[in-house]
């Protein structure tokens, strides 16, 4: 016999642009394009094993939900609006047990003219994107955390590679003066007992939390990546992470997840020429990948 395991369904890939508008000024704006995905948890097994469909709310309906609440709420920071998101589901449909909300945040960036930011003016500045994540139970559970991804960075010089172990397979060469690049992946979880109910999210949101911890993560990430003469990739990002928890109160632990996007320094003794780290080619493949989570230490109680 066979028997329904899990089951969650939603909408993916909506995509909206807000622009919010100085009360004072109404042409001085800011803009939030986003993407959204909301799936549902809940009393949906009858359409899944008897081909009843009158539970489903419609995935239309959860597309046009998304689109009316970002009309009708403030949407700044995405961790307010997840958790708008994630209340007004539960609280609307009495068969849906929980929500998973997943918004991505794309880059838009006032730029400069005649030496000052331009009031409603934007450029597309770089790939990286701010993600956050809200799992919601009916009942008040929920988890919520935030991301910085495919921010991509290099340096020319300051890290090294040394004193790894060496084995029979081994062929690497020590260093001591190599590039360092990567793709920036970093996710934080929030304390959510620190926080309280999901209802203090907007408290947090309006005294600039959210924004000022994503600043910090930011921050800390290029300013240990440049300033550190980093010894490996693993030594770098674990002190990114303490760094990030010394700074931020509400974050609960750190996840960084770091490729190691190689630079290959080109041999040109054939042709008599050196080459003292000045000319390297990129190799897409295969890449070094290193991953590692840094909690907070919990000092037991005597």
């Amino acid at each position: 016999m066979a028997y329904l395991q899990d089951s969650t369904y939603g909408k993916d890939n909506v995509r909206f642009l807000k622009v919010k508008k100085d009360k004072v000024n109404p042409r001085k704006q800011e803009v939030l394009e986003a993407t959204v995905r909301v799936l549902l948890e809940g009393n949906f097994d009858v359409s899944y094993t008897k081909a009843d469909n009158s539970p489903i709310v419609p995935t239309d309906t959860v597309k046009n939900t998304i689109l009316v609440e970002a009309r009708r709420t403030d949407v700044w920071p995405i961790e307010r609006f997840a958790a708008h998101l994630g209340q007004h589901f539960v609280n609307k449909y009495s068969h849906v047990s929980a929500v998973s909300v997943h918004i991505i945040q794309h880059k838009w960036t006032k730029y400069e003219v005649n030496g000052t930011l331009h009031d409603h003016s934007f450029k597309k500045d770089g790939e990286d994107v701010k993600i956050t994540d809200l799992y919601y139970k009916r009942g008040g559970d929920y988890k919520l955390s935030s991301s910085l991804k495919d921010l991509t960075v290099l340096k020319s010089t300051g890290s090294e590679f040394v004193d790894y172990n060496v084995c029979d397979y081994t062929t690497l060469k020590p260093t001591t003066d190599r590039i360092l690049s990567t793709d920036i992946d970093c996710t934080w979880n929030f304390d959510t007992k620190k926080i309280g109910p999901i209802g203090n999210v907007y408290k947090l949101a309006d005294n600039g939390v959210f924004d000022k911890t994503a600043a910090e993560v930011l921050k800390i990430t290029l300013d240990r990546f440049a300033l550190e003469n980093s010894p490996s990739v693993q030594a770098t990002m674990y002190n990114m992470s303490s760094d990030i928890l010394e700074a931020c109160p509400y974050v609960y632990n750190v996840t960084y997840a770091l490729p190691n996007k190689h630079y290959i320094l080109f041999d040109l003794s054939w042709k008599g020429l050196d080459n003292k780290n000045e000319l390297f080619y990129p190799s897409p493949d295969p890449n070094g990948l290193i991953k590692c989570t840094v909690g907070r230490e919990i000092k037991s109680k005597l």
